[in-house]
C-alpha cells in the first residue's frame, strides 16, 4: 500500500461545500474582467473597453443563464446542482453580488474615468459645458437626424402601455398638462439606429475654451434636451433613463420543427418583444411613482430592479477605442506568418506561385510534418484561411468538408467555399443554425451557400455542433490524401484577432479516417460508436477524459508520478470534477488554467490540496483548450473544441485531438509553462471560490502570458 492510499480518508464526493455555483462562479469570472478597467496599469482607453466587456457580458448573464433561473423558480424546480442551491436561493445571490459591483462601475466611471478621460482631451460633454455655438449644432442635429424618427409614447387610458424591444434604451418622461393640470407619462426610446455619442466637428472641438482631441455629447442627453420639441404646450416636469433586458434563451422544438431554419428564425424573431423582463435598470433618481408603474406593467418583482447612478448602457463605451490616441491603447499588435509557411506567402506575393519550389506548397508543407498555428499571435488569414483559399483554387483537391459554428460577416472562407464549389468540388458545410445570438447571420450564410450549389446541413438532431474542424480530399495521383485542420476556436478572421486559439494542420491518416466518419454521422445517417484517435462528443469524449484521469490515478496509486494540466474555458461537470478530487487524494498534482467558470474548489484539506486554479484575463481572450496527461513519462497531450461542461460532453458535437508530433508536444508544453508562470494577468482561484490576482515578488520581473507570446512569436 503506497503512502497516498494509507493517508487517503473516505471522502463524500457529493457534499455541496466541495462545489461552487456555476453562475456565482461566472460572476467572479466577469468581476476579473472588470478589475481589467479598475487597474490603473491598464491603458486609459482600453480600461474604458472593459468596462463596455463587463456590461455586455451581464446582458448576455440576464438574457441566458438569469432568465432561466427565473423560470427554474416559477416552475417550482426541486432538482438541484451539486451545490444544492434553489433557484430562489441563486437570485439572491446573485443580485447581492451583482448590485453593489455594477453600482461601483457606474460610479467609477462617472467619478474616475471621465475626468482621466478629460485630462488627456477626451471630453462627454454635459448641456451645462457647451458653448452657444455647440447647443446650436445639436439643436440642428436633432431636427435633422433624430426628431423625425422619434415616436413619445404615452400613457393613459387611450394609450396602453408600449411594448419595448430588449435591451432598448429609453426616457422616462413626466408632463403636465398646463390647462387640466392633470400628470402623464410617456416613454421616449432612445434610437438604437444612431450613434450612441455625438462627436462635434473639428471647428466645434472646444472644451473649456481651448480645443481637444476629442469632444462630443452622448444621444440621450441631446433627445433630453429637446422635450419640449417633442412635448409642445406641455409642461416637462421630469426625465429619467431606463433600460430593460428580456429572455433571449428561446427553446426550439426540433422534434416538432419540419423545416429547422423556419423554425429558429421564428423563434429569434420573438426574442426582441416576446420575452419576459428579467432585469430593469433605472436611474437612482427615478421617483418612486414611476419605478412602482414600471415594475407593474413590465411584471417583475422588485428584486430584479437595478438603481444605478450616472449613464446606462455602458457597454457602448467601446466607441471610445476609435478616439485617435493610441497611446491610450495597447500597443497594435500585428499577427505573424508562421514561419514554415513564409516561403508559400513570399510566392503568393511576388506572383510566383506555380514557380515556387516544393516548400512553398502548403500541401508539402503539410505532408513534411503536422503544423500547430496559435492565434492571434500567428495569422489567421495566413494560415487557416489560405488553406482553404488554396485548397478551394487546387485542381487536385476533390472535395471540402467543414464546420461553421460562427464567422465573420465578410469571410474569405465563405468565398472560399463557394468558389471551389463553382469549380465543380464536392462541397459540403455543416452550418450550426442553434449558436447563440449569431442564429440569425448563420441563417443568411446557410442560404447564400446552398445558393451556391454548396450541401449545407444544419447538424444532428438535438445536438449543438461545435466543433472545428476542416477535410479536405486530394486527388495525388497514387491515392486519395486526406488534409485536416482541428481548431479550438471559430472559423472567423475578426475573432481570430481578439481570441487566443491553436489549430493544428496534419494529413494523418487516422485523423483522416475519423473526420470522414465525422462528417458522415454529421451529414448522414450513422451510429458511429467508435473512433480512431479522436476524441468526440458526445460518443467517446467523456469515456476518454475519464479514463485518462483514471489512469493517473492508478499511476500515483503505484507510487509513479501523476501529472495532470488542463486549460479550458470553463469546469463544470461533477464527474470529472470528483475525478479529480479523487486524483489530488492520491497524489496527482493537477493545475487548471480555467478562465472562466470553474465550480471546482481548489486547496481543500483531504479533498483537493494538490489542486491549483488559475484564470488569466488580458488584451485577449483566452479561448484554446490544451489537455495534458503525464502517463508516467508517455505524455500526451490533446486540443479542441470542447471544455470540461455536461453541454460539451453530453449534448454537443465536439472534437478533440491528440498532438503526436514531439516537437509540437513540446511547443504545448512550453505554452502551459508560461501561462502558469504568470504573474501579471493570471488570478488564483481560493478555496472559498474567490480569486487573487498574481503579483510579481520583490526583484521579480512582471511576466504577462500575453507580453511573454507576443515577444517570442517576434523572435
Amino acid at each position: 500500500m503506497t503512502v497516498a492510499e494509507e493517508t487517503q480518508k473516505p471522502v463524500d464526493f457529493v457534499n455541496p461545500d466541495y462545489y461552487i455555483n456555476r453562475d456565482l462562479s461566472w460572476l467572479q469570472f466577469n468581476d476579473r474582467v472588470l478589475h481589467e478597467a479598475f487597474d490603473p496599469r491598464t491603458p486609459l482607453l482600453e480600461r474604458l473597453k472593459f468596462l463596455a466587456i463587463f456590461s455586455s457580458n451581464l446582458d448576455e448573464f440576464f438574457m441566458v443563464r438569469v432568465s432561466g433561473v427565473v423560470e427554474q423558480s416559477q416552475a417550482t424546480v426541486t432538482e438541484l446542482g451539486p451545490d444544492r442551491l434553489t433557484p430562489e436561493q441563486q437570485l439572491t445571490k446573485i443580485r447581492d453580488h451583482l448590485l453593489p459591483i455594477v453600482q461601483r462601475q457606474h460610479r467609477f466611471f462617472q467619478e474616475e474615468l471621465l475626468p482621466l478621460m478629460a485630462q488627456e482631451g477626451i471630453h462627454l460633454l454635459t448641456y451645462d459645458q457647451l458653448t452657444t455655438e455647440q447647443k446650436a449644432f445639436l439643436q440642428d442635429y436633432f431636427e435633422a437626424r433624430v426628431h423625425p424618427i422619434l415616436t413619445p409614447l404615452g400613457v393613459d387610458p387611450a394609450h396602453p402601455f408600449p411594448l419595448m424591444s430588449n435591451l432598448s434604451l429609453s426616457l422616462a418622461v413626466a408632463v403636465r398638462d398646463p390647462e387640466t393640470k392633470a400628470e402623464y407619462f410617456a416613454r421616449l426610446k432612445i434610437p438604437n439606429n444612431l450613434p450612441r455619442f455625438i462627436s462635434f466637428p473639428e471647428h466645434l472641438r472646444m472644451a473649456h475654451d481651448q480645443p481637444v482631441v476629442w469632444a462630443g455629447v452622448a444621444l440621450e442627453d441631446v433627445i433630453a434636451n429637446h422635450l419640449d420639441i417633442l412635448f409642445p404646450g406641455m409642461v416637462i416636469l421630469n426625465y429619467h433613463q431606463f433600460r430593460i433586458t428580456r429572455d433571449a434563451d428561446f427553446p426550439v422544438r426540433e422534434d416538432e420543427a419540419d423545416d429547422l431554419m423556419l423554425a429558429i428564425q421564428q423563434e429569434v424573431s420573438k426574442r426582441r418583444l416576446e420575452g419576459s423582463v428579467i432585469r430593469l435598470e433605472l436611474h437612482e433618481s427615478v421617483p418612486a411613482d414611476i419605478r412602482e408603474a414600471l415594475v407593474r406593467e413590465l411584471k417583475i418583482t422588485e428584486d430584479l430592479v437595478y438603481p444605478l447612478e450616472g449613464r446606462l448602457n455602458l457597454k457602448d463605451l467601446f466607441f471610445f477605442l476609435s478616439v485617435p490616441r493610441p497611446d491610450l491603447k495597447d500597443k497594435p499588435w500585428t499577427p505573424v506568418i508562421p514561419s514554415r509557411l513564409r516561403a508559400l506567402h513570399d510566392a503568393e506575393r511576388s506572383g510566383s506561385a506555380e514557380d515556387a519550389p516544393q516548400a512553398a506548397d502548403i500541401f508539402a508543407i503539410i505532408r513534411e510534418k503536422d503544423l500547430l498555428v496559435h492565434h492571434p499571435y500567428e495569422a489567421f488569414d495566413a494560415s487557416v484561411e489560405t488553406l482553404i483559399t488554396l485548397a478551394a483554387r487546387d485542381p487536385q483537391v476533390q472535395a471540402i468538408k467543414m464546420t461553421l459554428y460562427r464567422t465573420s460577416g465578410d469571410s474569405p472562407i465563405v468565398k472560399a467555399l463557394m468558389e471551389a464549389a463553382e469549380q465543380k468540388k464536392q462541397v459540403a458545410v455543416l452550418v450550426e443554425l442553434k449558436a447563440r445570438f449569431d442564429e440569425e447571420s448563420n441563417i443568411e450564410w446557410a442560404k447564400q451557400l446552398g445558393q451556391s450549389g454548396i450541401h449545407v446541413v444544419y447538424g444532428v438532431l438535438g445536438l449543438k455542433t461545435h466543433t472545428k474542424t476542416l477535410l479536405i480530399v486530394r486527388d495525388e495521383g497514387d491515392r486519395l490524401r486526406r488534409y485536416a485542420h482541428i481548431g479550438t476556436g471559430n472559423y472567423n478572421s475578426k475573432t481570430a484577432k481578439l481570441y487566443t486559439d491553436l489549430g493544428i494542420m496534419t494529413c494523418r491518416d487516422d485523423i483522416g479516417a475519423d473526420l470522414t466518419d465525422l462528417f458522415n454521422f454529421l451529414t448522414g445517417f450513422s451510429r458511429q460508436k467508435s473512433f480512431r484517435t479522436l476524441l468526440i462528443a458526445p460518443v467517446t469524449m467523456r469515456d476518454r477524459m475519464m479514463a485518462m484521469i483514471r489512469r493517473e490515478i492508478d499511476h500515483a496509486r503505484q507510487g509513479r508520478v501523476g501529472r495532470i494540466i488542463a486549460k479550458m474555458n470553463s469546469l463544470v461537470d461533477p464527474d470529472i470534477i470528483q475525478l479529480l478530487y479523487e486524483a489530488s487524494q492520491v497524489g496527482v498534482e493537477i493545475d487548471l488554467i480555467i478562465r472562466g467558470i470553474c465550480c471546482l474548489r481548489p486547496g481543500l484539506p483531504g479533498v483537493s490540496d494538490r489542486i491549483r486554479v488559475i484564470s488569466i484575463i488580458g488584451r485577449f481572450l483566452e479561448h484554446s483548450r490544451i489537455f495534458y496527461f503525464s502517463n508516467d513519462g508517455q505524455e500526451e497531450i490533446y486540443i479542441g473544441s470542447a471544455d470540461w461542461m455536461p453541454r460539451n460532453l453530453d449534448r454537443r458535437v465536439e472534437a478533440i485531438a491528440p498532438v503526436a508530433d514531439p516537437d509540437l508536444k513540446e511547443e504545448l508544453k512550453d505554452l502551459l509553462d508560461i501561462f502558469l508562470s504568470d504573474n501579471r494577468q493570471a488570478w488564483e482561484m481560493q478555496p472559498d471560490g474567490s480569486y487573487v490576482q498574481r503579483r510579481p515578488g520583490e526583484d521579480e520581473p512582471e511576466q504577462s502570458a500575453h507580453e511573454v507570446l507576443m515577444r517570442r512569436t517576434l523572435g
